[in-house]
């Protein structure tokens, strides 16, 4: 049985600014591409069973800066459709909602075509991405390369959590988590790894 590793995209400018990017398909900052580069040494020696990546381009420019072959995109990795708080900060929101708390609260609609999403409905394609993970675990380990709010959601799903206790698991830009088992059961070996 292999592990799961999941690797969240390098620095864009908003991850950077902390507005909220969903469908906004930002490029990685200069700092978010050598954070990219940084991570081949932490994957080089792993062969991949399955290599998913979102479909956003500063997750495909992470694979490959992080030296990911076979990676194919997974429409399922899409970040958290943040509605109408696409584009704000959590401190921006605050100022009209003092109470307001993603993990719980969700969003309100945005445009057309990004109706926003509640932490329900993103955990139901956090699932459907783990039943892929779970049929291709046995033949070796998994990457994912996506986003922080969707990979915090999956890896509560993963440990058979509600998908708002994604809260708990903070997760920094450019990093590397493992998740694995002990005795059968799903655990967290290593978070925001780092070369």
């Amino acid at each position: 049985m292999g592990d799961l590793l999941l690797v969240r995209h390098g620095e864009t400018e908003w991850s950077a600014s902390g507005q909220h990017t969903s469908w906004t398909d930002l490029p990685l900052t200069q700092c978010g591409e050598e954070q990219a580069k940084s991570l081949a040494p932490l994957l080089v020696h792993r062969a991949f069973a399955l290599a998913l990546t979102s479909p956003l381009g500063r997750a495909i420019r992470t694979a490959e800066l992080a030296g990911l072959t076979g990676v194919v995109t997974d429409p399922d990795l899409h970040e958290w459709d943040y509605g109408a708080y696409e584009g704000v900060t959590t401190v921006d929101i605050h100022r009209t909602r003092p109470d307001w708390y993603l993990w719980t609260d969700g969003v309100p609609p945005g445009p057309d075509g990004h109706p926003g999403e509640s932490p329900e409905q993103v955990g139901l394609r956090a699932d459907r991405v783990l039943s892929r993970v779970e049929a291709a675990l046995p033949d070796g380990d998994v990457i994912l390369v996506a986003h922080g709010h969707f990979l915090r959601v999956l890896t509560a799903r993963r440990l058979g959590l509600a998908p708002g206790d994604g809260r708990l698991f903070q997760l920094a830009t450019g990093t590397v988590c493992r998740l694995s088992t002990e005795h059968g059961r799903p655990v967290i070996v290593e978070w925001n790894s780092r070369t």
